[in-house]
């Protein structure tokens, strides 16, 4: 992968003195170059973390080093990856609660899948962020109906007659897999992540390239783990995601006999706290698990936009829709804000809109 089509986009903490690093709880981590001069955010070295969450802390010191001037620009079209761009069909994904410490699954009253071992109540509430996508005629969806593929790459607007991103019509959530048969590793590399989702992918009976065209695979790793270093002082990150192919992955690319395959990395979010958004929109126990849905929405919507990185859509630094609009205040059209969908009120981030230039938190859906 060459700098100029796959920039490394880790956003690691930097700089932070010891006094505050310690009020949240973590080391610091050692100070390192960025992988690219125009990189959002200083730095480790691994440029498979693509549309990586960074901790608030991270982010609000690269905003202090004006880092933020940077994310001014529109994104602009990388011209796929494998011949994928962007999600064009209906969005569908495929939460798999991995590793055996999640304990014993059971089933709520709304038939959610429940875990034993979930003290925070993170699996049932990623299958109503997935399941609630596309209902009550939300909008949030409607941002990234604006981008494309099939375009020339650089370019930073999209012609109606080109494939645009699905609108998730009806809810995203298309299966869920308790895949309890051993422990998830406590610090999952890359290739680990990437061959857990492509094993979902068999499970699901997703075994051709055409049926994981528009699909995503969220790979949620149990508390007290650290799937590529999170919570660590090497990865003081949210979440990420990637393809199977990405030849930079940490253990090297993972195998897919199914074609394709999009995935992230969600770990336990909450074992960051606020670090990783707790409270960050609602106060008290409303909040506890904000940094959950505005983290894993965040995810959600720079694969539809981006499905094999980065031959979607990214800015001049590498940036991804949502990594534009992190961690950027509440309320207004491009601050964090409850979103109503048919399954609850959730806590979610805006995503940068090329057409407005900023921030949005709803837009109308492009047909």
């Amino acid at each position: 992968m060459s700098p100029t089509s796959r920039k490394a986009r880790v956003r690691a903490l930097t700089g932070l003195s010891a006094l505050a690093l310690a009020a949240t709880g973590f080391a610091a981590a050692p100070a390192a170059q960025a992988d690219q001069p125009s990189s959002e955010f200083a730095g480790n070295s691994h440029p498979y973390r693509h549309g990586v969450v960074p901790t608030k802390e991270s982010a609000q010191h690269a905003n202090a080093a004006s880092a933020a001037a940077t994310r001014t620009s529109n994104l602009k079209y990388g011209g796929g990856v494998d011949g994928i761009g962007v999600t064009t069909g209906a969005p569908k994904v495929y939460v798999v609660i991995w590793g055996s410490q999640w304990g014993t699954a059971g089933t709520d009253a709304n038939g959610y899948t429940t875990m034993s071992g979930d003290p925070s109540g993170e699996a049932v509430r990623a299958q109503q962020l997935y399941k609630g996508l596309g209902t009550n005629n939300e909008l949030w969806s409607g941002v990234l109906t604006q981008y494309c593929e099939g375009i020339t790459k650089g370019a930073t607007t999209c012609p109606s007659t080109a494939a645009h991103v699905g609108y998730p019509t009806g809810g995203a959530l298309a299966g869920v897999w308790v895949d309890n048969s051993t422990a998830a590793p406590g610090q999952a590399t890359g290739n680990q992540i990437a061959t857990e989702a492509i094993a979902a992918a068999g499970h699901f009976g997703n075994t051709t390239a055409a049926s994981n065209r528009n699909a995503q695979y969220i790979v949620l790793s149990p508390t007290g783990t650290h799937p590529d270093g999170f919570n660590t002082s090497t990865g003081q990150f949210c979440a990420w995601h990637d393809w199977n192919g990405d030849t930079t992955l940490s253990g090297g690319a993972a195998t897919s006999p199914y074609g394709d395959i999009a995935f992230s990395n969600n770990p336990y979010v909450t074992d960051m706290g606020t670090s990783c958004g707790q409270n960050y929109v609602n106060s008290g126990n409303a909040g506890l698990l904000d940094g959950v849905t505005i983290v894993y929405g965040h995810e959600y919507a720079e694969t539809v936009t981006d499905q094999n990185p980065a031959g979607g859509w990214t800015d001049s630094t590498g940036a991804e829709n949502g990594d534009k609009c992190a961690w950027k205040g509440t309320g207004g059209t491009g601050g964090a804000q409850n979103v109503n969908f048919s399954t609850g009120s959730f806590a979610m981030q805006a995503t940068w809109s090329n057409v407005n230039s900023s921030c949005q938190i709803s837009h109308a859906i492009v047909p």
